[in-house]
């Protein structure tokens, strides 16, 4: 498979969004039974199609190497016949999924017999720059058409030709059933001037999603003309309170910090009451220390885990990634508080307790997308949630917050029902 590139970028950029704009019209003005139709027969195609899709992953596999992937990224990267279907199988959850559009949020009868009705429509035309991993391609395509929008999708040259060819048969489906086929576009220059140019166009573009480093976040953030649903780090805390179960305080945080590390809603810091610091600290440590994990810690939690680190002000800041946990020992929950929104970067945040003010307070207090009463960080998730799909988690507080399901990618307008009413 070949990846046609124009030569002019200006034109080629303005032409995708012209035809994105074009299509979002029409998109959004798509039956729900269309709509769904195109996900179960995208599905069908991506089954059916098993050789065509590995063949062009072939290609980016070979290519990986050259782009310095670790053998980690490498595997994300990788399709083969179960990681189609669950593609396959994520388009088939959306398309069971309640469609946002249309929604009557709210009607208010005023006392001049004016019916005004909320309504909830799509957003319009969605920019989407992502990572590499060619599942995300089908899964922010079907979530930004079955919310009413049409996409423009700018993936990481590691995966362009795994994405075309998965592009090219939701194309297909779209025209079957009879979508416009430009709903959903893939960016197909690896130019990065072409992220710029796309960012220029609110004429066309309403909405920036980043889903990526931080550098890529804000670049996105400084340049895009329209709004932008951003997520930064996500440097998520459990703390544990002096109420604490201290065998689900355990559980809870091996597995926020150790089911999977390199995700964003991974446990990077912890906060212990001086309470229960001498008891916890050296039975968390050891387990810790069975799963690889290194603490960074203040004085106090050197101290009752001696193979930890003094811990520095970067450490209670960072979003590891990986093995390394920042920990702090506190004298309250008010302390514990201050440091998480002092600190954190407002994704996830949990509290493990049995006392249930201060879990309110937690919750009330803590400034974060999500707050968890004695669970897991790792639950800040659209499916965790019964969101299905979802196209990122944002740490921003307009429009969206927390996993951008389909009702993130909606807005709403008032329609007004009058008979013949003037105002004096």
């Amino acid at each position: 498979m070949s990846i046609a590139i124009e030569p002019n970028l200006d034109t080629y950029c303005t032409a995708v969004a012209q035809r994105a704009k074009q299509a979002s019209m029409r998109v959004a003005n798509t039956s729900t039974d269309i709509k769904n139709k195109w996900l179960r027969r995208s599905a069908q195609l991506l089954r059916e199609n098993e050789e065509r899709i590995t063949d062009a992953n072939a290609q980016d596999l070979a290519a990986a190497p050259g782009y310095g992937l670790t053998e980690a990224a490498i595997d994300r990267l990788r399709l083969n016949r179960q990681r189609i279907e669950e593609i396959a199988a994520a388009l088939e959850q959306i398309a069971n999924l309640p469609d946002p559009i249309g929604e009557l949020m709210r009607t208010t009868d005023r006392p001049n017999g004016l019916r005004i009705e909320k309504i909830r429509v799509p957003l319009g035309v969605v920019f989407f720059i992502y990572e590499s991993r060619p599942n995300v391609t089908a899964d922010a395509a079907a979530i930004c058409v079955k919310s009413g929008n049409a996409v423009i999708l700018r993936g990481g040259k590691e995966a362009i030709h795994s994405s075309q060819a998965i592009v090219e048969l939701l194309a297909e489906a779209a025209e079957e059933v009879g979508l416009p086929a430009n709903a959903v576009q893939l960016v197909n220059t690896t130019d990065r001037a072409a992220v710029g140019k796309f960012l220029a166009m609110s004429q066309y573009i309403d909405l920036a999603i980043p889903r990526g480093g931080e550098g890529l976040i804000r670049r996105v953030a400084a340049e895009a003309k329209m709004p932008v649903i951003k997520h930064f780090d996500g440097n998520c805390h459990v703390y544990v309170d002096a109420a604490a179960d201290l065998a689900m305080a355990k559980s809870i945080l091996i597995n926020s910090k150790c089911q999977r590390m390199g995700v964003c809603n991974a446990a990077e810091s912890m906060l212990v009451h001086a309470d229960v610091a001498g008891e916890f600290l050296p039975l968390i440590g050891k387990a810790f220390a069975e799963q690889g994990v290194e603490i960074r810690g203040d004085e106090r939690t050197c101290e009752l885990v001696p193979e930890s680190k003094p811990a520095t002000d970067a450490d209670y800041a960072a979003e590891f990634l990986g093995p390394t946990i920042s920990c702090r020992v506190v004298e309250s929950i008010d302390e514990a508080i201050e440091h998480i929104n002092r600190y954190g970067s407002k994704h996830t945040d949990a509290i493990v307790t049995t006392d249930d003010a201060a879990a309110q307070e937690f919750a009330a207090r803590v400034d974060s997308a999500a707050v968890m009463i004695n669970a897991s960080t790792r639950f800040n998730d659209g499916g965790e949630f019964g969101l299905g799909a979802e196209i990122g988690i944002s740490t921003d507080k307009f429009h969206a917050r927390g996993p951008c399901g389909l009702e993130e990618l909606t807005s709403y307008k008032y329609v007004v029902h009058g008979a013949g009413q003037v105002r004096k």
